[in-house]
């Protein structure tokens, strides 16, 4: 059974983030008939310092980052047959189905026209947010061999397996943003959520992958440094565990998003940060087109 609202938004009832639900119920415990690929996935590697990540090109010769890596082969399961079982405060995502009205993504102003009163609204709907505050939104398209945050190329998938906000940076977040109100929205419920999508379909090249929270142990989570000119943020690199399951949606369609629970003020759900990243499938065909995509960051405030 489905409900739909004014803007194309589909998703299953019950409401998707009830906590309350499918804590481990048959579909979910059944994971390996799911169908799925084996692709690298790049972990965190033994450090000596904290992890330090540069958001800016350096100075000629300067490391971008001191990570090191440590890739691990994974099972990657197909969410679909299962996607009604799913939600932001068990697993940390969600599949949802939404028809935007907007025409050309790489319009800005189009984007802040259009879509951020959509994302808001599936946000809102979702959450049982009271106020959505959308930060910005970043657009990435592949290139074969360019560097991310390369001067002047677009912003490229990331390819290391990362939160992009911590149990500091996230209330921090609103602090820089929203100063004057900061105290009294942390009083309440905050969560910093993501909505990604691809814009164009099938997405073949490049998909994301997302890991099932509950399956992510909190020394799994390393804070980690990311350097700007005027600030410092903070992200979890992430570490290896076998432990681990992770999803992805084969050929997601312009029509789906998935929703991302980057980081939640609430302590008794099993999703509070969800690691996820861009992977290499091996059943990309040769000639698919190189990724694009979009995702709005948010901040979803609840009262206290």
């Amino acid at each position: 059974m489905y409900r739909r609202n004014i803007i194309g938004f589909r998703l299953s009832e019950p409401r998707l983030d009830q906590s309350a639900r499918n804590q481990g119920g048959p579909e979910l415990s059944n994971i390996d008939r799911l169908p799925h690929v084996e692709a690298e996935l790049n972990y965190l590697g033994p450090m000596t310092q904290r992890p330090r990540y540069y958001a800016y090109e350096t100075a000629q010769g300067e490391q971008r980052s001191n990570m090191t890596y440590d890739p691990h082969m994974m099972r990657i399961h197909d969410m679909r047959p299962i996607s009604s079982d799913m939600s932001l405060d068990t697993q940390g995502f969600a599949l949802v189905e939404q028809r935007s009205a907007v025409q050309d993504f790489w319009d800005d102003d189009e984007v802040r026209r259009v879509y951020y009163p959509e994302a808001e609204a599936i946000i809102k709907q979702v959450t049982g947010a009271g106020r959505v505050f959308i930060f910005d939104h970043l657009r990435r398209r592949r290139v074969a061999g360019l560097n991310d945050r390369s001067s002047g190329g677009p912003r490229q998938p990331a390819t290391r397996v990362h939160v992009d906000h911590t149990a500091k940076s996230g209330p921090q977040r609103v602090r820089d943003l929203l100063p004057d109100e900061a105290e009294e929205l942390l009083r309440g419920r905050v969560q910093v959520i993501n909505l990604w999508r691809p814009l164009f379909s099938p997405l073949q090249d490049a998909p994301l992958a997302v890991c099932d929270s509950r399956t992510v142990a909190s020394e799994d989570l390393v804070p980690s440094d990311l350097v700007y000119h005027q600030r410092v943020g903070e992200t979890y690199s992430v570490k290896y565990n076998p432990a681990h399951q992770w999803y992805y949606v084969p050929e997601m369609r312009r029509d789906e998003a998935l929703l991302l629970k980057i980081a939640d003020t609430r302590t008794d759900i099993p999703a509070r940060f969800m690691p996820h990243t861009s992977f290499t499938d091996p059943t990309t065909p040769v000639d698919a087109r190189p990724r694009e995509s979009i995702e709005i960051r948010t901040l979803a405030f609840h009262a206290a």
